[in-house]
Order: C-alpha cells, then structure tokens, then sequence
C-alpha cells in the first residue's frame, strides 16, 4: 500500500484493479488510511465513473465502508454517477 500512496497519481489502474485492491485491504482487515485517501481522491479527479462497472462501484463503495473509510466526495460522486443514470437495469440487487 506505501508504494500506491507514493504514486503521483493512479492513471494506470483500471476501474478492477481499484476496485479489486481496496475490496481486498477491506476484506483482509488491513487498514491503510493513505492508500483509501489516495484511491479516493482519484475517483473524486476522474471526469466521470462511466468506465467503471456496476460491481466494481459495489465493490469499492463497500470496501471504503467497511474499512471505515469516509471519503463522503467520494461517496457523494458515485451517488451522482448512479442517480444520472437512465434507469438501473445493469445494477443486479447485489450491486444495490
């Protein structure tokens, strides 16, 4: 995670491998506050979340909470992403 926090920025990941490291400190009981600041505030910098699944949004939005990290610009930018959507059909009850 001190390698990911001392990247000037996080354009080489994808939407997955966002999604899959922060899912994996959450569900790993591995707490790494800079690392959840950095992903976080890379999502906040990103122009739109149109490249992101519906589960790698899941994913990640549970992982932050589960490591009980707030990042509410964060949270607040998924929130508007999904409510701008035309309707929910590629969310599964999962996702939700």
């Amino acid at each position: 995670a001190d390698h990911i926090t001392a990247l000037d920025h996080l354009g080489a990941f994808n939407p997955q491998h966002l999604s899959n490291m922060t899912w994996a400190f959450a569900k790993a009981e591995s707490s790494h506050p800079g690392m959840f600041g950095k992903v976080a505030d890379h999502i906040t910098a990103l122009y739109d979340l149109g490249a992101f699944k519906p589960q790698e949004l899941s994913n990640m939005t549970w992982a932050f909470a589960k490591a009980e990290s707030s990042h509410p610009r964060m949270f607040g930018k998924v929130a508007d992403h999904i409510t701008a959507l035309d309707h929910l059909g590629a969310f599964n009850p999962q996702h939700l």
